[in-house]
């Protein structure tokens, strides 16, 4: 079944309000506002306006990467090399702008060394069939390793003359919103817009849903696998570039272990892990709880070691509303 079916079925069987109280969505996004509001009341410094510019800016470059990801779990797989490929992306993009040349060449070399590690992926998973965690976590390592080797492992802390352009994409705002902010609302609306009312989002759901039935009907499954890991990684390479421009360098460990914030951040948000179901909106807001716990943390006093206690707990509340939900569907 599709999600828009699915949708139309809970919709005509709950009402508008019902129906929105069966989203995951949405009580992940009541659980952000409620830690917000208990956050401020235990700490002065929460609401002040640079703590809230740095919250969403930060979470910004997770929820990015979720985009991607939502897409790859969706069709029932997982990419566990986004991290490594934040951290090669910004390392060419970086490298490129040290070099003295334009920022527009140096942002499309790290996007393009993004994209050729997504068509790898792409083609392992969709054409040699391999599973998609083997295939991700060796790029992980070797995206990871690659850096290291053109950079002969050393940081890059000049972006030359045409620096300035990374470092207001990353680093500054406009109107008061950060820019990470602006290009998260604009992939998110696209990557929205993309899963809900085109063919292709129709065949990444029937894919996930039932890959079987979607090759019988005509779906060409190779194709939506490998578009799906192209797209995560074009997400990731996006977001390691603008966390560069936000950081000022590019550094070795840059977007290590990140892999597993926005893997947390798109299944708290409600993508199910088994695939066949999701939405862009739910990476973001997984994301964005995510950061307020991060930054909770940290203003409360609390060891920052709790934090992927508190993030973990989110995940396995997460799939177990989604098993409950599934078990009373089919009782």
């Amino acid at each position: 079944m599709s999600a828009a079916l699915d949708d139309v079925i809970n919709k005509r069987t709950y009402g508008p309000i019902g129906y929105l109280f069966t989203r995951q969505t949405f009580w992940v996004f009541l659980a952000t506002v409620a830690a917000c509001i208990l956050v401020s009341m235990g700490s002065d410094k929460f609401l002040t306006g640079q703590n809230l510019f740095n919250v969403t800016r930060n979470f910004a470059f997770v929820a990015i990467a979720a985009l991607g990801m939502t897409a790859v779990i969706i069709t029932g797989g997982i990419d566990l090399s986004v991290g490594s490929v934040m951290g090669f992306s910004a390392m060419i993009a970086g490298m490129v702008l040290g070099a003295g040349y334009p920022a527009a060449l140096g942002i499309a070399a790290g996007l393009s060394v993004a994209l050729l590690v997504g068509l790898f992926n792409g083609i392992m998973v969709a054409y040699v069939k391999m599973p998609s965690f083997v295939v991700t976590l060796g790029v992980l390592s070797i995206a990871r390793s690659q850096g290291q080797v053109v950079s002969d492992n050393k940081g890059v802390y000049n972006f030359g003359t045409y620096g300035e352009t990374l470092l207001w994409l990353g680093g500054k705002s406009t109107f008061g919103i950060p820019n990470p902010v602006l290009v998260l609302i604009v992939l998110g609306l696209l990557t929205g817009f993309l899963l809900r009312w085109t063919r292709w989002g129709a065949h990444v759901f029937a894919v996930g849903g039932n890959e079987r039935a979607a090759r019988l009907t005509g779906v060409s499954v190779r194709q939506v696998k490998l578009s799906v890991y192209v797209f995560s990684a074009l997400m990731a390479g996006i977001a390691g570039i603008l966390m560069a421009g936000w950081l000022g360098s590019v550094t070795q460990n840059l977007g290590e272990g990140k892999e597993l914030t926005v893997i947390a951040a798109t299944v708290i948000g409600g993508t199910n892990l088994m695939g066949g179901s999701g939405t862009a909106l739910g990476g973001v807001i997984g994301a964005a709880l995510i950061e307020v716990i991060r930054n909770s943390l940290t203003l409360l006093g609390i060891s920052t070691f709790w934090q992927g206690t508190f993030i973990g707990s989110c995940i396995v509340i997460a799939v177990l509303f989604d098993c409950l939900k599934r078990i009373r569907e089919t009782d």
